[in-house]
């Protein structure tokens, strides 16, 4: 088996070139790269990725907290977040948390003492108690999905608030007066800037809020169709809902139809996340788009920068990715019908 000196004298370069082309590709051109690379593959080397982090004081391994490992949007983060780790060389350690804060910090403790060498946090539910304690390990750690820039902390995230806005403005346009709302568990931040966004575009419409059109629930399918019953008990009844997710709406559509009422024809229906499932449904769920898997790399990406140069001056990124409205057939909008398919 050749070793590294091996593959630095046939390329002729120093071994710490080719150190660089293994731990740190960047810092070398590309033309030098690509011929130390090739040259790797026709000797069969593979460097000892255990005792490069030995050396590099790293354990080349890296984590991501969901709260709900059973909602296809965390999986997309998954997906994301592991096709980076695995381009890079990383091992991916998933943690469910359920919602849980206790269980996101056992989490937390658990990983500081495995020396995990950096965390992304998705929809976390710590508090800036918990960040501190985290910092003070100088453990790189990256928030997902939240508009909340904390200090010296990375985030990759995306406005909720305007999302909701955006979905309830639209159905504003469409005619609908009587909107009702099915929000999401309100510890999570992102809920609670839906609801914003949903109280903002009655308002700027001039209408009014009514707590009584908004119905609480837990960002499941059980939920969302619980919440649809107890809002066809409102007098009048609503004409339009918008929920706070996917899985909640598809719940809300199954209600709906176990009490013989028609989407869109009886009430148009607007989601929120855009899942594979919201395009096989029928009626195929309008809602509101927002790039999850790409964030997910970029979250991966920015994360692994920071493992990797821990010993530079430390740069906080923060990357904003804009909400969009997915028409379908659910809101009943047909002068936009050709959307559905693209």
């Amino acid at each position: 088996m050749p070793n590294i000196r091996e593959v630095a004298k046939r390329a002729g370069v120093s071994v710490a070139t080719v150190s660089r082309v293994l731990n740190h590709p960047e810092r070398v051109s590309p033309q030098t790269k690509d011929r130390i690379d090739k040259i790797m593959v026709e000797m069969d080397f593979s460097p000892n990725v255990f005792a490069r982090s030995l050396n590099l004081k790293r354990s080349n391994s890296i984590a991501l907290i969901i709260p709900d490992i059973q909602n296809p949007q965390n999986m997309e983060i998954a997906r994301g977040v592991e096709r980076v780790a695995h381009q890079k060389g990383y091992n991916l350690l998933l943690c469910n948390t359920e919602k849980d804060r206790e269980k996101e910090q056992s989490y937390i403790r658990m990983l500081m003492e495995k020396k995990i060498d950096g965390i992304i946090l998705a929809f976390t539910l710590l508090l800036q108690a918990d960040f501190d304690e985290i910092q003070k390990k100088n453990i790189p750690i990256i928030l997902f999905g939240q508009n909340v820039l904390k200090k010296n902390i990375s985030s990759v995230y995306s406005d909720f608030k305007e999302g909701a806005f955006i979905a309830v403005s639209h159905l504003i346009e469409l005619g609908f007066k009587r909107i009702a709302y099915i929000c999401g568990g309100e510890d999570h931040l992102e809920n609670r800037d839906k609801t914003l966004g949903y109280k903002e575009a009655l308002l700027k419409a001039g209408d009014k809020v009514s707590e009584e059109m908004i119905f609480q629930g837990k960002d499941d399918i059980d939920s969302g169709y619980l919440a649809a019953l107890k809002l066809l008990k409102q007098t009048p009844r609503p004409d339009a809902v918008f929920v706070a997710n996917d899985l909640m709406a598809m719940g809300a559509i199954d209600a709906l139809r176990t009490e013989g009422i028609r989407v869109p024809e009886d009430i148009s229906i607007i989601g929120y996340d855009n899942i594979k499932m919201s395009a096989l449904i029928e009626p195929k769920l309008t809602t509101v788009s927002w790039p999850v898997y790409k964030m997910g790399l970029i979250s991966a990406r920015i994360l692994i920068e920071e493992v990797e140069n821990s010993g530079d001056v430390k740069m906080t990124q923060n990357i904003f990715l804009s909400p969009k409205l997915k028409i379908r057939k659910s809101c009943g909008h047909e002068a936009r019908v050709s959307e559905i398919f693209d």
